[in-house]
């Protein structure tokens, strides 16, 4: 194994109960702190997505820069990965006028030209093959697309769908436990059952978050969105104190 591959893959946490609990609360982050910057300080869509890639940008340079796996910057970036797919995805269904059926198919296309323009870049999607700075910035684009297309999933299946933010919730915790079930059961792919949850994680974030800050009468809780993300900021910070963050020895 080359000294390269060893830096890489000493930058991606180890799978753990840990690592699922800090995702989904940083993909619900992303949906509140998304909405705080483009609908509490009216920003707009627009801007607040400029605003959050630029962070992304910085973050996925830190994180492509670094010799070994730093918690903290990783969960960043991930948080960065899911506020700007909060706004972006808002701007795609709701400025675009293309709805939340057409933002999923936009957003779905970029996911998928993205895999496709990796796999013929490089060979390969698979995570084991992230083993070089180009294959990394491949990884963390295709997460914020993931990222995004989860968002625009959440809103449509909770709005469009009408199954409301409990039952979009519901649902999407339930397929989870369908890919866990299979995770423990079949001979399905791991790295095919890995990227599942990590794309069902965000639409689940995605309701959840709208759960805790849309009004009442539209079947929220109404809390604060401020207070909301400080509250998810220290559900992370806590969790990554009780559950030991430590690099993966293998790829997922």
């Amino acid at each position: 194994m080359t000294s390269t591959t060893e830096r890489t893959l000493a930058k991606v946490p180890e799978v753990t109960l840990g690592f699922w609990l800090i995702k989904v609360a940083a993909t619900t982050l992303g949906e509140t702190g998304g909405d705080a910057a483009s609908m509490s300080l009216n920003l707009g869509y627009l801007l607040s997505t400029g605003i959050f890639a630029a962070v992304f940008l910085v973050a996925v340079i830190a994180q492509i820069k670094a010799r070994k796996f730093h918690p903290g910057l990783y969960w960043t970036t991930i948080v960065a990965t899911t506020t700007v797919g909060t706004t972006l995805a808002d701007f795609a269904d709701r400025s675009l006028g293309i709805g939340y059926a057409g933002g999923s198919s936009l957003l779905m296309g970029l996911l998928l030209a993205s895999l496709l323009i990796w796999y013929r870049t490089m060979g390969s999607v698979s995570i084991d093959a992230v083993n070089s700075p180009k294959a990394e910035a491949f990884y963390w684009i295709t997460i914020m697309f993931s990222q995004t297309l989860g968002t625009a999933l959440g809103d449509w299946t909770a709005d469009t769908a009408g199954m409301g933010y409990t039952g979009a919730a519901l649902l999407f915790g339930g397929m989870l436990t369908l890919i866990a079930a299979a995770y423990s059961w079949t001979n399905i792919s791991r790295t095919t059952l890995f990227w599942s949850a990590f794309i069902l994680t965000r639409p689940l974030g995605a309701v959840v978050g709208d759960f805790l800050d849309k009004p009442l009468s539209s079947g929220g809780l109404a809390l604060s969105r401020y207070g909301a993300s400080l509250a998810l900021l220290g559900f992370m910070a806590g969790c990554m104190l009780v559950f030991r963050q430590r690099a993966a020895s293998a790829a997922h």
